[in-house]
């Protein structure tokens, strides 16, 4: 299994004091005062704007991310969460409502178009059973997106995802390594 590695420093462009992880860190306060650019040396992270993996969150993979500003953070990153490296196949079920009711389709590969493809609008709750996966607000992997790892998900809104639609889905797979 391909560890990642992460170095996160306090000021934009690399400056100021760093922290390096090759693990989740819930809330890098103890290690930083601030977080205003990283720098992936290996494998593929998580970072959140809030503590705890929670809040607008974006995906990053080898290569340097010189101001958070730039990746839709609202404010300084102050969590992250390891991608592990998934080999085998993917499967989630979405539904259209939460509780895994109303309309569910299985997928086991990306989706652009939820609404083109499925002709649902909606989707509120989901079971991710193989593989990592992205949800991203708009068609064509944009917007605001979410990070979900094998389990249930029984309501986006209890992941303080209110309001959030979601649109298109994409495997986290070796490439992104």
């Amino acid at each position: 299994m391909t560890m990642g590695k992460i170095i996160f420093y306090e000021d934009r462009n690399f400056q100021g004091r760093s922290y390096e992880t090759s693990s989740d860190c819930a809330d890098m306060s103890s290690y930083l005062s601030r977080c205003h650019s990283c720098r992936v040396e290996s494998g593929c992270f998580m970072v959140y704007d809030r503590t705890n993996y929670m809040g607008n969150q974006f995906f990053v993979r080898r290569g340097e991310y010189s101001d958070y500003q730039r990746m839709g953070m609202s404010d300084c990153i102050r969590s992250c969460r390891m991608i592990p490296m998934h080999r085998g196949q993917f499967r989630m079920r979405i539904y259209e409502r939460e509780n895994f009711s109303g309309q569910m389709h299985e997928l086991m590969e990306d989706c652009d178009n939820m609404m083109d493809r499925y002709r649902m609008n909606e989707c509120q709750s989901c079971h991710v059973m193989d593989g990592h996966w992205l949800m991203f607000e708009q068609p064509h992997f944009r917007g605001k997106m979410i990070y979900l790892r094998p389990g249930e998900y029984r309501s986006f809104r209890e992941l303080g995802l209110s309001g959030m639609r979601f649109m298109s889905m994409r495997r986290i797979m070796d490439s992104c390594y």
